[in-house]
């Protein structure tokens, strides 16, 4: 793995360095940490990776590493920056023969989204984007269960992501994941919606096995002075006629990082919280409800092979996340193997998914200045 982003005193770069580094698949060769090529260079040296291999740029980075042999050059980056700063070093990997790996949201607009989507079907390149939520062994639990039809046909879904970090003006004390999350220049056109929002809505999706047909969208700026939103509601219409409600907030106060989702059928509901990650509540229709937990008895293929821990050890975030790296390199290995990757490891994110997160962007944003009730997601 070679890394763009994530140097000295970025949150999300140690974990996508601890997640790739838990299975012992992946091993991290090189990378440009900083836009400032000495903080890179300091970087490497944090990270115990050979000066040489430490570079002062992505450009530099990609350039280079093409021109090492073949079994000792970088398989793949894994971009780990704001937002506005995933396009190019994305797109440059691809043109160059590389996979990736890369943070959500996809880019910084929608357009840039397209032309990577493009890329990738062009280059057949494998793309993974960490949306890691969709790790957690329960959360593949309750895609199988809707997907058997073990809720019926899908009525309604719920799905919130309340944060409350962002409460007060953060961005003025200059504290650096406030400064670029709520900067138009760096996040793009959306504050909220697009940090934790376009989890939400990739979630809805992935476990339903639905897609968003059209929305309604109210977006708001609650701190006096934020450029972006902080809070945002959404009325969600799927392409089988359920109907759906989506909020994501970052000023309400008390709360952490309470992403939760129910899911009603016309045989059962089911609900998942992310702070409480290996259990997954089921209510049928007819008997009681029943919680299922991670580990623990008949679970789907999906759900046993994203486990990692005998049952009432607890697994999260990392745990979640690595789920997403150890497929992407299986798929890799495959690759280089010249085989065909098991489809378990097939389930990660992919380009596809980062388009249709920047899709959501685009159309929340603009269902939420328009007078027109209901926005077509097409």
């Amino acid at each position: 793995m070679g890394m763009v982003g994530g140097g000295r005193g970025a949150f999300i770069g140690a974990v996508h360095r601890m997640a790739a580094a838990l299975d012992g698949d992946i091993e991290l060769v090189c990378g440009a940490f900083s836009s400032d090529p000495v903080k890179s260079k300091a970087s490497g040296e944090d990270f115990y990776l050979d000066p040489s291999r430490v570079y002062g740029s992505y450009t530099e980075m990609i350039e280079k590493e093409k021109q090492l042999p073949d079994d000792v050059r970088m398989d793949f980056v894994s971009i780990v920056t704001p937002n506005h700063v995933h396009f190019g070093p994305a797109k440059m990997a691809l043109e160059n023969g590389f996979h990736v790996v890369c943070d959500k949201p996809l880019s910084f607009n929608l357009d840039e989204a397209l032309q990577l989507q493009q890329l990738v079907e062009k280059s057949g390149l494998i793309f993974a984007l960490t949306h890691n939520y969709t790790g957690y062994p329960m959360v593949k639990q309750a895609r199988d269960m809707v997907a058997k039809g073990d809720l019926g046909e899908i009525r309604k879904i719920v799905v919130e992501y309340p944060q409350g970090w962002l409460s007060t003006k953060l961005e003025d004390s200059e504290q650096k994941q406030a400064s670029w999350r709520t900067d138009p220049s760096r996040s793009g056109i959306a504050g909220a919606m697009g940090d934790i929002g376009t989890h939400a809505e990739n979630l809805a999706e992935y476990i339903s096995g639905l897609k968003i047909k059209e929305l309604c969208a109210d977006l708001s700026v609650m701190v006096p002075g934020r450029l972006l939103d902080d809070d945002g509601n959404v009325l969600l219409h799927f392409d089988n006629g359920a109907r759906g409600i989506l909020f994501a907030s970052q000023i309400s106060v008390g709360e952490e990082n309470n992403l939760r989702i129910r899911i009603y059928g016309t045989k059962a509901g089911l609900e998942w919280h992310q702070q409480e990650p290996n259990s997954l509540v089921v209510r049928p229709l007819e008997g009681p409800m029943c919680i299922i937990r991670t580990g623990v008895g008949d679970l789907s293929a999906a759900a046993q092979a994203h486990t990692r821990l005998p049952s009432g050890h607890p697994e999260g975030y990392l745990e979640a996340f690595a789920n997403i790296y150890r497929n992407f390199a299986k798929c890799v290995q495959a690759r280089l193997d010249g085989k065909e990757p098991d489809p378990l490891y097939q389930d990660f994110p992919t380009v596809n998914d980062g388009v249709r997160g920047m899709q959501f962007i685009s159309k929340v944003v603009e269902s939420s200045k328009s007078d027109q009730k209901w926005i077509s997601f097409d």
